[in-house]
């Protein structure tokens, strides 16, 4: 946790992932976020993986950091404590974050009518309000017929939902540069965040979409075979797999030296008349001609041998490991600096990710845990709203808060 946003005050509504991990993203570099959530939790509260007890092990690492007051949203009242929330008063508040729909209760206009300088980054499936995830949006824009094995006619889906984690930063950073041109301008902003669109720009940014347009052809699958350069993945003698990356001359002229090749790949440049060590592309073109190289040269040791050879050499490459395996890296996970065990909502104790920012010779802050459903409810209703404790006992007592 850092301080580098002490003072800001945002109030969040919203589920899933997106949403809620750029409230976290905020609240880890020092914002003051607090979260509206439904009495007994909203849609994605008891997401999977749960904890033994239960407890949502997604959510409770999605909101770290944060506040939370439960609401009964479908109560008038509710509501209206909702509202009042969103638009309380102070310079560096006003500041809302949310996935609710574009119209209703929670609308821009709603909301600004209450207060002019409001700041809403509102999260949404498809840019014309249209519902959507992130894996129908990556189904959407093609990517899962660019993934998977050669030759495949059906469909791959990924397994990490990248567009919403990309799509949560943009949307704390539209936060942060909005509340910035406030301090300027004294004006509000209107922002919308559709899933649809970060895919189509990343796609665009990367040149894919381009690509495709101009050879009117979509892009073949490749397997693990890297596109545009050299890399893949390969065996060595004793079973380990190895993802091997050359893109630059100096990581290519390491990956040959150091596994020993350096005539046999001379011999394929002078048959093909390719300069691959100034030349990325035309290690992917005859790529076919290279792969039995190094399958050949890594086949025939031992892991230990290989990594010590590519470690010399200063080559880019990592061995294949799963989840349960990279959880004791310590350059990843264990060891990391980014981690500290904390002891979570679900009552067990487990390494937490901060920021995944450094900021050199700042020391890192204690990580917050979630909160619990409703446990800054009174915190909240006395100190942003100004409410008397006989009126949030009322409201308890109608169950409009919990």
């Amino acid at each position: 946790m850092y301080d580098l946003l002490n003072g800001m005050r945002v109030v969040e509504a919203a589920a899933f992932i997106a949403g809620p991990s750029a409230g976290m993203q905020l609240a880890q570099m020092g914002a003051e976020v607090i979260r509206i959530d439904q009495i007994g939790g909203g849609p994605d509260h008891k997401r999977w993986p749960l904890a033994p007890s239960g407890d949502s092990l997604y959510w409770e690492n999605l909101n770290k950091g944060k506040k939370s007051i439960a609401i009964d949203l479908t109560q008038p009242e509710g509501r209206e404590l909702a509202a009042a929330l969103a638009t309380a008063p102070g310079d560096r508040g006003g500041l809302f974050l949310t996935n609710f729909p574009v119209r209703g209760f929670l609308s821009y206009e709603a909301l600004s009518a209450r207060r002019a300088d409001l700041v809403c980054v509102r999260v949404m499936g498809w840019a014309d309000g249209a519902p959507a995830l992130d894996y129908t949006i990556n189904a959407a824009v093609g990517v899962p017929y660019m993934t998977g094995p050669k030759g495949g006619d059906v469909p791959v889906n990924h397994v990490f939902p990248a567009w919403d984690f990309i799509c949560g930063a943009q949307a704390a950073f539209a936060m942060v540069a909005a509340e910035s041109a406030r301090r300027r301008t004294g004006q509000g902003a209107d922002v919308r965040l559709a899933l649809s669109d970060v895919a189509a720009a990343c796609l665009s940014q990367t040149g894919q979409l381009a690509e495709t347009l101009l050879s009117g052809e979509d892009r073949p699958r490749m397997g693990n075979d890297l596109f545009g350069a050299f890399g893949r993945d390969f065996v060595t003698a004793d079973g380990h797999r190895l993802m091997l990356v050359a893109i630059t001359p100096k990581q290519w002229g390491g990956l040959v030296s150091g596994l020993g090749i350096g005539d046999a790949v001379a011999a394929v440049e002078v048959e093909t008349g390719a300069a691959f060590a100034r030349d990325e592309g035309a290690r992917f073109i005859h790529r076919e001609r290279l792969f039995p190289l190094f399958e050949a040269a890594i086949g025939a040791r031992p892991v230990e041998a290989i990594a010590a050879a590519l470690n010399a050499a200063g080559v880019t490459w990592s061995e294949y490991q799963p989840l349960s395996q990279a959880a004791g890296d310590p350059r990843l996970f264990a060891g990391n600096p980014m981690f500290q065990t904390i002891t979570h909502p679900s009552g067990l104790s487990y390494p937490a990710a901060g920021p995944a920012v450094m900021l050199a010779g700042i020391d890192r802050g204690p990580i917050a845990p979630a909160p619990r459903l409703g446990a800054h409810s009174d915190e909240v209703l006395t100190g942003l709203l100004g409410l008397s404790s006989g009126a949030i006992g009322a409201l308890h007592d109608k169950g409009v808060v919990a």
